[in-house]
């Protein structure tokens, strides 16, 4: 079935190939976890423990502070050493609850749900499920799910839309678990057709992870759990195909109206991972204590997708794969396109860090800013259909107020324009501070 795609992209090198045939293995459990109190888009948790208290696996470090607020548990068993501001991935730095591991191995703390159990949960039992459990987007974005499962009544939605399109470059921890765990990412997915309400759904996976797709079509016509109208759609790779507006065009042929959401075009769009954090919740009765990640770049020794505690170190995760090649020239939580450079070793996984790349200096190469040529390449690939250029003059003349007029605030900060960019103009550098700028005038 041709559809219409979203407006620009590109086309980076995937360099997944290093992890992509690589099993999930679980991470060894850490000898202490850094769990920051802040790990979602929203309020920061408060926390709910002092220095000195004892935890178990699954304990509430930290309650959720507002609506758009999502808690946080402890991820291994052990006590509590300080709470204190600590080197966050995303923030720079953040209160975090410091925890000593205590070496008791706690596999089964958590207590599955029978099926009858399960099946006789309302949609709002199931959304405290979601609520409690701190379940966060895993894409990349942490925005509560079950904020995103509660939309308005005066906002409809028909059709549920789960993203398994990956397309930044070298992560592959989404391809992995539809490989590995389809049934479960799909009883996720009803339980969330439930939660919302729905009948149609969708499954959305690149062209390039056909393993996946296989998994996935397997699963939907094997699973035994009532999943209506769920479709499995096939799009072509192209990046930021993943990006939730640009995934809804590719899709549903739906526009979200510029400052909008996916709930104003009658839908939900959700992480396969997330999906799979739900089934766990709600199944296993499991918080969100631990994801996968996919640990790779040109500087690691065995590149692999690991099932890591959250709040472990990146430095403890070096060792756990037989160290680097050589000093890598830029560390990435995320991917290249759109993940965040890290100024330390001592920074933990948090809910939303999807992979952590340690890039060689040939990956890595900065190239020099030179003058633009006015191809108009970064307007031809920009999804959001904004003028990056132009914005980014704005910006460095200090004209914030016009930049929003021409859509500054629209950029989803995908990298498309700089990885076009034939000038090396660090234009999203650019946007971001003049976006900035415009938070801090409100």
């Amino acid at each position: 079935m041709s559809r219409k795609t979203f407006y620009g992209g590109v086309h980076p090198p995937g360099n997944k190939h290093r992890t992509s045939s690589v099993p999930i293995r679980k991470a060894a459990l850490p000898k202490k976890v850094v769990i920051p109190l802040a790990q979602h888009t929203g309020s920061p948790c408060e926390a709910a423990v002092a220095v000195n208290d004892e935890v178990k696996t699954g304990s509430v470090l930290g309650k959720a502070s507002g609506f758009i607020s999502s808690p946080v548990h402890a991820s291994i068993s052990g006590k509590v050493k300080k709470i204190t501001h600590m080197p966050h991935p995303v923030f720079s730095r953040a209160l975090a609850v410091v925890i000593e591991n205590d070496g008791v191995r706690e596999e089964e703390v958590f207590i599955p749900r029978r099926n009858d159990e399960i099946e006789s949960l309302s949609k709002e039992a199931l959304l405290e499920i979601v609520k409690n459990s701190g379940i966060v987007g895993l894409g990349g974005a942490a925005f509560p799910t079950h904020v995103k499962l509660s939309p308005p009544e005066s906002k409809p939605v028909d059709t549920f839309l789960l993203n398994g399109a990956e397309c930044e470059p070298y992560l592959t921890c989404d391809e992995r678990l539809m490989i590995e765990r389809a049934d479960d990412i799909l009883k996720g997915l009803a339980i969330i057709c439930k939660i919302l309400g729905v009948n149609d759904a969708c499954i959305a996976i690149e062209n390039n992870k056909p393993l996946a797709i296989e998994a996935i079509r397997k699963a939907l016509l094997s699973t035994k759990y009532e999943i209506l109208s769920a479709k499995l759609v096939v799009l072509p790779t192209k990046y930021p195909q993943g990006a939730e507006k640009q995934l809804i065009r590719s899709v549903l042929n739906r526009v979200v109206p510029e400052g909008g959401l996916p709930m104003d075009v009658g839908c939900v769009v959700n992480n396969v991972g997330t999906a799979l954090a739900v089934y766990e919740a709600v199944y296993k009765g499991k918080a969100l204590i631990e994801r996968c990640v996919t640990v790779s770049g040109g500087c690691v020794k065995e590149p692999a997708n690991l099932q890591v505690r959250i709040g472990t170190l990146v430095s403890s995760l070096i060792e756990e794969l037989g160290g680097l090649n050589e000093p890598p020239a830029k560390v990435i939580f995320g991917g290249p396109m759109m993940g965040i450079a890290q100024y330390t070793m001592d920074v933990p996984v948090v809910k939303g860090t999807s992979g952590i790349l340690f890039l060689s200096k040939a990956e890595a190469a900065d190239a020099a800013e030179s003058v633009c040529i006015r191809c108009s390449r970064c307007v031809q690939v920009c999804p959001a259909g904004i003028m990056p250029t132009t914005i980014a003059n704005l910006v460095k003349r200090t004209r914030f107020t016009e930049a929003k007029e021409f859509g500054i605030t629209q950029c989803i900060e995908c990298g498309a324009c700089v990885y076009e960019c034939p000038a090396k103009i660090p234009l999203l550098d650019y946007i971001k501070f003049g976006k900035s700028k415009l938070i801090v005038k409100k």
